[in-house]
């Protein structure tokens, strides 16, 4: 984590969310960075440490790291709804509505977080920013492919099966099984893309202390099945804001071909498509990542 780095507490309706701010003297809007499935704010460190012109917050998603998970549970709706409100706490308190930005599962929350914003028909007015569409929306890895089809159903129902026994065993039994090293370290090799010794063991010890602090089995269950049954597609007509989306050419979760294919049919899209990676941005290219970040932002403050 950057030198700096400190706990926040925000007030998110009923929800008390920790989030680490990593502060800049700045006068910009900040950057609120929302997490992928199964990790936590630990996840965005490299990124947020290589953003230098604005504060960053990076909470923990409800049901991952140390944020409760919520009392209407994990469905894609539920996660909007608090999206919403903790969008709006941001930009109370630091008086100027922040850039959104969503990695993996996390493009597909913000991203449907748009769409509901704009769909709404909010506008912000003066006194009331936090009530308008988003102005700017920033996705990394977006999830361009359902997981329920095509050539990945068969592993998705696997993992369906995995997440789903976890939940029905016996406390002990079910979280052995859902924190086991030798698993986590499987999801771990099979995302890193890096031939860096040194980096891929820290991506493997990343994976290792924070891959498992889930809240408990069946919030993570629930958070499982809404990450595999929604895509940033399903609401792309309703991105027409200025978009950044930033993706590895070697991504085996969100395949290029239809990240490429997504981007294409914005009608304001700005793509940064980063060679040699996978899904691991975030870890293996996070000074590239920043710098199309700061760029992109600092066109749109």
């Amino acid at each position: 984590m950057r030198a700096g780095a400190r706990r926040i507490d925000l007030e998110v309706a009923d929800h008390t969310t920790p989030a680490w701010l990593h502060p800049r003297e700045s006068s910009r809007r900040p950057l609120l960075m929302i997490h992928g499935f199964r990790g936590d704010h630990h996840g965005m460190d490299l990124i947020a440490a290589a953003v230098r012109d604005r504060d960053v917050i990076v909470p923990d998603l409800p049901g991952f790291g140390l944020s409760a998970p919520l009392a209407a549970g994990l469905s894609i709706d539920a996660y909007v709804g608090y999206l919403c409100a903790l969008r709006a706490e941001v930009a109370r308190r630091w008086q100027r509505p922040p850039v959104v930005l969503g990695h993996s599962f996390g493009s597909i929350l913000v991203s449907h977080l748009a769409a509901r914003l704009s769909q709404a028909g909010q506008h912000a007015t003066q006194t009331q920013p936090e009530r308008g569409e988003l102005s700017e929306l920033v996705l990394i890895n977006p999830i361009t492919t359902p997981a329920l089809e095509g050539s990945a159903r068969f592993l998705t129902g696997l993992t369906r099966v995995y997440y789903g026994l976890g939940a029905r065993l016996q406390e002990r039994a079910g979280h052995q099984l859902l924190a086991n090293p030798l698993i986590v370290r499987m999801m771990s090799e099979v995302m890193a893309t890096t031939k860096d010794r040194g980096l891929r063991r820290y991506i493997h010890d990343q994976h290792a202390k924070h891959f498992s602090t889930f809240s408990d089995r069946a919030s993570l269950a629930e958070a499982f099945e809404t990450s595999v049954s929604h895509t940033v597609t399903e609401v792309a007509e309703e991105l027409t804001m200025p978009t950044l989306v930033i993706a590895g050419d070697r991504d085996a979760i969100a395949p290029i071909g239809p990240t490429r294919e997504f981007v294409a049919k914005l009608p304001d899209a700005r793509f940064v498509e980063l060679g040699g990676v996978g899904h691991l941005v975030h870890y293996e290219r996070p000074e590239a990542t920043a710098s199309g970040i700061m760029e992109f932002a600092r066109d749109r403050d």
